[in-house]
């Protein structure tokens, strides 16, 4: 049993190097909400709520996420005890719809207090709950944003030093008239490398209304097509997935566990992107990774991208060994430069990243943590 006796929130805002732009809309600083747990013993556990600012990949919108948390969900577990982080995440559902970043804030947070009071990592926490293990180490994959200038050239250059960096995977953002030229461009620009190409659409697309520029990604040798359709198209990708050679893979639509049983009573897609933030929490990741697990779905983890700090969060998941290709874990220079991230994530030259043993308190820088991020305050 833990008590909370303390939740503090803050607003976080770290300046991106460059607009991350997907089919959907555009996004020039990375802004989240971060949770502080406190237990009164001194132990602290740290979550992150990740949404965008406008709505154009989920629902959930950042101010949305704000006044639910502030108002009603720290409200609702501060001065309580819970026998675990599963007791929060009950405890954050009842009575409240959908707003999975929101509780994700609260529940990755409490399981980082449970790893800080065991004196161990989230990786350690999710290998105990899953009877599976952990590995040291994850294989990176970048995740390639629409060029502002919309330049097959600007892309190609971004994939050849995406290759020079020692990536695993590369993924380019894709969207109707932004499909068949840059894939082609990519190919070229991996060259000999080996290295997979995968596209995603962020549900872009229309079937039957972009088939011939659907079945063109279907020729165009991928590992996979990320979330062609819209994240309601569960028949739509179902359908895909009987259709086409190339696997699909369902990113906005694998919702929650409720999602991963009918994609499984449905003989859906079998490759999944599991985003911790886009679920509601670890808890409900363990229920679709043992759902996962049975469906013999691949697995992969995916961000927002959010900051190092929310990272801890999909850098434990992607250590389960259901993941099986690699995630879109990147090195925060990627994203922010260097020396900027509250957490600065590292990738070694074979393209992987370690895995903390740590929670998130030992691995936080205190002073960008404090530059970058304003109290918010609690009803």
């Amino acid at each position: 049993m833990f008590r909370l006796e303390r939740i503090e929130l803050f607003d976080l805002t770290l300046p991106l190097l460059e607009p991350f732009i997907i089919s959907g809309g555009a996004m020039r600083e990375r802004r989240s909400i971060v949770a502080v747990l406190h237990d009164g013993e001194g132990a602290v556990g740290y979550g992150e709520a990740p949404p965008f600012e406008l709505p154009f990949y989920s629902e959930e919108t950042l101010a949305g996420a704000r006044d639910l948390l502030a108002r009603v969900l720290v409200p609702r577990l501060a001065g309580r005890s819970f026998a675990g982080p599963a007791a929060v995440d009950e405890a954050l559902r009842a009575g409240i719809r959908g707003n999975p970043f929101a509780r994700a804030a609260l529940e990755t947070a409490a399981w980082d207090l449970e790893a800080d009071r065991r004196n161990v990592g989230l990786a350690d926490l999710l290998a105990a709950e899953t009877a599976e293990s952990s590995a040291e180490r994850i294989p990176c994959g970048v995740a390639l944003g629409i060029p502002a200038d919309q330049r097959a050239e600007t892309l190609a250059a971004r994939v050849a030093d995406a290759v020079e960096h020692g990536y695993r995977r590369v993924k380019i953002k894709v969207m109707p008239g932004w499909d068949a030229e840059p894939v082609a461009a990519a190919r070229t620009a991996l060259g000999r490398s080996g290295l997979p190409l995968t596209v995603d659409a962020n549900g872009a697309y229309e079937w039957p209304a972009h088939e011939t520029a659907l079945r063109r990604l279907d020729d165009a040798g991928l590992l996979y097509i990320e979330q062609p359709l819209a994240p309601d198209e569960l028949l739509g990708h179902v359908d895909l997935t009987a259709r086409f050679r190339t696997p699909i893979c369902l990113d906005e639509t694998l919702r929650d566990a409720r999602a991963a049983r009918q994609i499984q009573a449905l003989h859906g897609p079998r490759v999944w992107n599991i985003k911790v933030h886009r679920v509601g929490g670890l808890t409900e990741v363990c229920r679709i990774y043992r759902i996962a697990r049975e469906h013999g779905a691949t697995l992969w983890a995916g961000t927002m991208p959010e900051s190092g700090l929310g990272s801890q969060a999909a850098l434990a998941a992607a250590s389960l060994p259901g993941f099986t290709w690699p995630s879109d874990l990147e090195p925060s220079a990627r994203w922010f430069g260097r020396g900027t991230d509250v957490i600065e994530l590292t990738m070694d030259g074979d393209g992987m990243m370690s895995v903390p043993r740590r929670s998130v308190r030992h691995l936080l820088d205190r002073d960008r943590f404090a530059a970058a991020a304003s109290p918010i305050e609690v009803s």
